[in-house]
């Protein structure tokens, strides 16, 4: 356990770079509060000034342009809701283990975002009828350790498709109400509604309209995975997010008391979609019961679940499982998909616990 910037625990899964998750036991606010939000470093944090830091728009737009913060913050500003997921979280649970940030259930927040859309920039700058994709790029940078890499030093960049960036892409100055901190990317990153964490740029420094597709390393190398194409494997950069639930309480191991009301909860999401429901299964996934959804649904952020345990009166063992579906009928795989690699684990995850 490490502490955050505000002096709250966070789990540390490394600090060369800093990557830090929330506990996920300790899930209990629908807005994830600052010092809880989880933290994904690819390099060092970069050290910048809000004074003389500048954004750079260019490629295919009518002309370069160069923004300050407080330039950017004349446009329309807007808050949303969303909810961010690193792609690899709950790597840890993946069997036999593999290489990668060790993640158990905390790579995951959702949080409130203030900024302007990416549209709005764009079109601000000119962007031309021909782009077809917009690479954002960072202010972190750094060496690729393991081979196939780069030669040198590169910046951490990532691309969107001119849809998704014309859409409702955030790019975002504070996070509850907060600036942000160095750690989340002071003083501007994106943020991608129902895509995974590693599109959402921290310490952005440039925009590159492109007519031409985006095969940096981070989006050709890493953050992909395979997918049959017309009967062939195709290796495709990472995307929207998965519908998944997560079971918060009770933790993996814990004792329960038998003959007892136990409260079991988590938090569920859909990426892009909407969620439909949330299952539990207490019998290792021979049967499934609905859970109960609490709050109102909001586009893109995750929704709170929880469902009234009756335990056995007998000691033992029992294994619990939630499971989530989208409004389009999709569902968890009940195992892993081989082609997401290390990425995209929202295979349904038994939570064995121990009855007393």
């Amino acid at each position: 356990m490490v502490q955050s910037e505000a002096g709250n625990v966070l789990i540390s899964r490394g600090e060369e770079p800093l990557n830090l998750e929330m506990p996920f036991a300790a899930l209990d606010t629908f807005v994830t509060p600052n010092e809880r939000f989880y933290v994904r470093n690819h390099f060092p944090v970069p050290q910048l000034d809000a004074t003389t830091w500048r954004l750079k728009i260019e490629g295919s737009v009518a002309a370069p342009v160069e923004l300050s913060l407080s330039e950017l913050q004349q446009l329309p500003q807007h808050t949303i809701t969303t909810t961010m997921e690193c792609a690899g979280n709950g790597r840890s649970f993946l069997q036999p283990k593999v290489k990668g940030v060790a993640w158990d259930l905390g790579a995951v927040g959702n949080g409130k975002w203030t900024g302007v859309l990416l549209r709005d920039v764009l079109e601000h700058a000119g962007a031309k009828a021909d782009a077809i994709e917009v690479v954002l790029e960072g202010a972190d940078r750094g060496e690729i350790k393991e081979a196939p890499k780069p030669p040198g030093v590169i910046h951490y960049a990532r691309s969107l498709p001119i849809a998704k960036a014309r859409e409702d892409v955030l790019l975002a100055w504070a996070l509850n109400g907060e600036p942000l901190t160095p750690n989340h990317g002071f003083p501007l990153r994106a943020v991608v509604p129902g895509w995974f964490g590693m599109a959402a740029v921290k310490w952005l420094r440039r925009i590159i309209v492109t007519h031409k597709p985006f095969n940096g390393y981070y989006q050709s190398i890493d953050y992909t995975y395979w997918e049959q194409r017309d009967g062939l494997p195709t290796l495709v950069p990472l995307g929207e997010m998965r519908v998944k639930a997560q079971i918060a309480r009770p933790t993996l191991g814990e004792t329960i008391s038998s003959g007892s009301s136990y409260r079991v909860h988590g938090a569920a999401w859909a990426g892009e979609a909407d969620l439909a429901s949330v299952e539990l299964s207490t019998d290792g996934g021979r049967t499934w019961q609905p859970a109960t959804l609490l709050g109102d649904a909001v586009k893109n952020a995750w929704r709170f679940w929880e469902f009234a345990w009756q335990t056995p009166q007998q000691p033992g063992e029992c294994t619990l499982i939630a499971r989530a579906t989208d409004g389009a009928g999709g569902t968890q795989p009940p195992q892993r998909v081989a082609e997401y690699g290390t990425y995209m684990i929202n295979h349904l995850l038994p939570i064995s616990v121990r009855i007393a």
